[in-house]
């Protein structure tokens, strides 16, 4: 049949069939198990017969929202009927008490390190829901304070970065042969003057142009140093955004989901190897607040069936830089999930853009 928008399907359905479809749709999420009509009879507040309920069953799965997993089975929600009842009915709870705590005590400790923190984002996240986190890291693009190169040995140095959030960076390199002390204080000296209030993609865009265009104002040895120096960053993630998956064990761990094991073991070695990063941050590019994804709605998900409750966080500019999310089985307890991973985003938004 020729499928309606799921909005229009509601309108037109009456209060018995919304109330029966509530019912079906709120106890599938709580046990996983297609609902009957004899265990509705139980639940609905208007006193029916089962012959009544089975008759309003059939009507909605007429109308694609209700399915039948087996022959002489109870019905589980279609994609499409999960899509209207979280579009139309569902019932967001309150924030829980111990759930914040539980999350700011994970956020309290942190220590200056964003990724640490952000590791422990994740980690807060998977124990609170009982699903798997994703939370998705932050370039770092803040602007550069200072740069200096430091000797280790005769074959090995240390180029140091201090970015104006406070945050350092490291890199081992091994310097051309000849460096001097002189040359490093030369070299050190030609960079800060140029990176001031330029990030590290700015400097890596533009800086063999200056080098080039400026190549009398250093020796041999400086240039050589700035170029090994500038090149410990090449090749290396460690300012591209990293996406962050704990708790994959409670979803493998399903015994209702054996079928799908699998297909979600696939997903998440997809994900762990960072194949789509850039599709997970276009998932939340569209405005700023939870989103919710499910099944087959977007490509990162349509193999395992899952579902995704995502949410942006901001910097001061209010800016996208990264998302944390919540991926589990379609009967995700929605109303729960959602404002957990609402205040979770806020709260690393508000922390990040008090750093910097």
């Amino acid at each position: 049949m020729l499928m309606t928008d799921a909005s229009d399907i509601l309108k037109d359905m009456n209060d018995r069939s919304r109330d029966v479809f509530r019912a079906v749709v709120e106890s599938y999420l709580e046990s996983g198990d297609p609902v009957g009509s004899r265990t509705l009879t139980r639940s609905l507040s208007e006193k029916v017969s089962a012959a009544t309920v089975r008759n309003v069953m059939q009507d909605l799965e007429f109308l694609g929202l209700l399915d039948s997993p087996h022959i002489s089975a109870g019905r589980v929600p279609t994609q499409l009927g999960l899509r209207m009842f979280v579009d139309s009915l569902l019932e967001v709870e309150d924030l829980k008490a111990q759930d914040r705590e539980k999350i700011d005590a994970t956020l309290g400790r942190n220590s200056g390190d964003v990724s640490g923190m952000l590791d422990r984002v994740g980690a807060a996240l998977s124990g609170v829901t009982q699903g798997a986190s994703l939370v998705l890291t932050p370039k770092h693009e803040a602007e550069i304070r200072h740069i200096e190169f430091v000797s280790l040995g005769h074959d090995r140095a240390m180029v140091v970065l201090v970015f104006s959030d406070g945050h350092v960076e490291n890199r081992l390199f091994t310097p051309p042969p000849g460096q001097t002390p002189s040359s490093m204080r030369e070299a050190a000296n030609f960079l800060n003057a140029l990176v001031e209030g330029r990030t590290l993609s700015d400097v890596r865009r533009d800086m063999q142009d200056e080098i080039t265009a400026r190549r009398q104002e250093i020796d041999n040895l400086a240039h050589d140093l700035i170029e090994s120096g500038l090149a410990a960053w090449e090749d290396n993630d460690s300012d591209q955004a990293r996406l962050i998956v704990r708790g994959r064990a409670n979803l493998l761990a399903d015994e209702g989901a054996t079928k799908e094991l699998d297909l979600i073991r696939s997903l998440f070695d997809d994900l762990e190897r960072k194949q789509d990063i850039a599709e997970f941050l276009e998932l939340t590019e569209e405005g700023e607040g939870v989103r919710i994804f499910i099944g087959s709605e977007n490509k990162l998900f349509s193999l395992s069936g899952s579902s995704l409750v995502v949410s942006p966080y901001m910097n001061a500019d209010r800016k996208v830089i990264g998302a944390v999310g919540v991926i589990g089985p379609t009967r995700l307890n929605y109303g729960r999930i959602v404002p957990i991973v609402d205040y979770t985003a806020q709260l690393v938004g508000k922390l990040l853009s008090d750093r910097s």
